[in-house]
């Protein structure tokens, strides 16, 4: 697909992103570019405009010659096929295009995001100090363990197929094994396995591999973690990292109401913590009385999703990685946390079809007792059983140094009548002229504690940057206010902070969020005390109220003297009684957001006036 004129200058309204990356190139191709590539193809992809500059914040759309910009065009495709300038051209011939805007010209370089074989994309003749990834508007240099485990993650031999050297049988638990066997039997009474001896029943699951190249034969990764004794799983030739964590958080005054952690009580082998923490995770969904004939069934489709959750982040964990996987429970929301990176693009991820796992094994073993899906359907069944209850969108953070993948299975409504009823309490009649996506987002703000360009996304059809001019008409109507992080910026109440920490990490912190179907977690907002100005818990204080209530004032008057005709920002200070300058500010956000049209929209005419679109 091509890029337009009308998609550079969009960009170039927002500002740099994880998606997009602007450099002046006066001088020719700068070398600041490959690093950029790099940590584009490593993370999500992205475009580079070459005829656009920013700095402090101000974005110059100068453009350069059409000459200049057809020899970088040429330049770009020679330094690609250059290995010492980076490592892989994952350009197609139409990912590099002059674009053309009246006597000037840009060149937009479209960069894919690499596969899990191609990665890393690296600068130089080595990976190893040369590979990048990006993180909002900038590329960090990746550590070597980092670029260890993406060589790792790009092996034709999964992760958990690596052969344990030293390990024998002995330090498998022989208890979780049988109970295996036992769950196996009871899921596929007919299976021909059932009958072999216990290792050549392992190596039917993947947990014991024979070598033929290498003659070496011995227990896997996968079998360790699935059945092994605890101190035999965290030795170093075998997952010296590894720590599985349940937490549930039902007591706002406690700080756990329950934990499960490697204690030395059990053998806390994944089999193990499986089945400790699911009953407790199913524990928290409502659970209705069915009959299906005679037999009782007491799992709905929401059970089905959530231990579709619960075992994906088992076997996409990255068991090398730092932090252990970590599931969490509250009263409104699950979390499942675990550590490495998506193996495939979100965009892919939204889509569901393909399965990328990074330990097959693993998802083998889980698969033959009924648990998780091969097929990439997994996101759709969770999606489906979230719909199923009518609650608010999963969705996905994906968090960097270190790389963690966090899912958030939210119950709660999309817009609660107590949250309407909170919101016209806290501004009024305002917001019953706001826009289904505006509505969106302050729910959202409310339950999730802040919300995000990326996270409306997943909740309503808008673009990301008709979302971006909801955003900044909220603002100006003073109904949010936002951390100015630009394409990362989140928008927040303007009344508390988030209720929960963890809540405002996943929400601000992640270059990307995903709904699970289509760039951070569900809960209330914090009350606040009164203030000194003598505001009550969750309202806005006097002072956000009168500068809300001023600048809805001015933007009517605004609009009442721009009703059919074209006024200049000069005659309208004057005409309003205010300062140009603060006014001109104010008339741009209106005309970002659609409220107001200039008469010359090409061009900086001295004489520039405005009209208003809307009343």
């Amino acid at each position: 697909m091509s890029i337009t004129i009308d998609d550079i200058l969009k960009a170039a309204s927002i500002g740099e992103g994880d998606d997009w990356e602007f450099k002046s190139a006066k001088g020719g191709v700068p070398g600041s570019l490959w690093s950029t590539y790099s940590g584009m193809a490593n993370t999500e992809g992205g475009t580079i405009v070459l005829g656009i500059s920013e700095s402090d914040g101000v974005v110059r759309t100068d453009g350069l010659p059409l000459a200049h910009a057809q020899h970088l065009q040429k330049d770009l495709w020679d330094l690609l096929h250059n290995k010492n300038k980076v490592s892989t051209n994952l350009l197609m011939p139409d990912d590099i295009q002059v674009v053309v805007h009246g006597a000037s010209a840009f060149v937009a370089m479209r960069v894919p995001r690499a596969t899990r074989t191609q990665r890393p994309i690296y600068t130089g003749n080595t990976p190893l100090g040369n590979t990048w990834r990006r993180y909002h508007e900038g590329d960090y240099k990746c550590s070597d363990a980092e670029v260890r485990r993406m060589l790792a993650d790009a092996e034709d031999i999964r992760p958990d197929q690596r052969i344990l050297e030293g390990f024998t049988l002995e330090d498998l638990d022989t208890a979780s094994l049988d109970q295996y066997r036992q769950r196996f039997r009871a899921a596929r009474p007919d299976h021909p396995w059932l009958s072999l001896p216990a290792q050549e029943f392992l190596e039917q699951l993947g947990g014991w591999r024979r070598d033929r190249e290498n003659q070496q034969e011995g227990i896997t990764l996968a079998g360790m973690l699935m059945f092994g004794k605890d101190n035999a799983i965290r030795e170093p030739g075998a997952a010296p990292n590894y720590f599985v964590d349940y937490r549930e958080k039902l007591d706002p005054d406690t700080r756990w109401t329950d934990r499960i952690i490697p204690d030395g009580n059990w053998q806390a082998n994944l089999f193990q913590f499986y089945h400790r923490v699911w009953p407790r995770l199913a524990a928290g969904l409502p659970t209705p009385f069915k009959l299906e004939g005679n037999v009782r069934r007491d799992e709905t489709p929401a059970h089905e999703a959530l231990r579709e959750a619960f075992v994906n982040a088992l076997i996409h964990a990255d068991y090398m990685g730092e932090g252990g996987v970590v599931i969490e429970r509250y009263p409104d929301r699950f979390e499942f946390n675990n550590p490495g990176i998506l193996l495939v693009s979100l965009a892919q991820f939204r889509k569901g079809g393909v399965s990328e796992g990074r330990n097959k094994q693993l998802q083998k073993m889980f698969l033959m007792l009924g648990y998780g899906e091969q097929a990439g359907s997994g996101v759709e069944r969770i999606r489906a059983g979230w719909r199923d209850k009518h609650w608010r969108v999963p969705f996905l953070g994906i968090g960097t140094k270190p790389d963690r993948v966090i899912l958030t299975l939210p119950m709660v409504s999309l817009i609660p009548a107590d949250t309407l009823a909170h919101l016209k309490k806290s501004f009024g009649r305002v917001v019953d002229t706001l826009k289904p996506a505006e509505l969106q987002a302050l729910a959202t703000a409310h339950l999730e504690g802040g919300v995000s360009n990326g996270r409306l996304q997943e909740l309503v059809q808008d673009h990301r940057f008709d979302i971006t001019k909801s955003f900044q008409h909220l603002c100006e109507l003073g109904l949010l206010v936002s951390d100015n992080k630009r394409r990362w910026t989140t928008y927040r109440l303007p009344t508390a902070p988030p209720r929960d920490k963890s809540l405002a990490q996943t929400g601000q912190s992640v270059p990307s969020t995903t709904e699970l179907g289509p760039d951070n977690q569900g809960k209330s907002l914090a009350r606040k005390a009164p203030g000194r100005d003598g505001a009550k818990p969750g309202q806005p204080s006097s002072k956000v109220a009168g500068e809300w209530n001023r600048t809805y004032q001015l933007r009517q008057s605004i609009l009442t003297e721009t009703k059919g005709q074209y006024r200049t920002v000069q005659d309208l200070a004057a005409t309003l009684k205010v300062g140009a300058n603060g006014l001109r500010r104010l008339v741009y956000k209106m005309v970002q957001a659609g409220e107001l049209a200039p008469q010359y929209p090409d061009t900086r005419h001295p004489g520039q006036a405005y009209i208003a679109t809307t009343q």
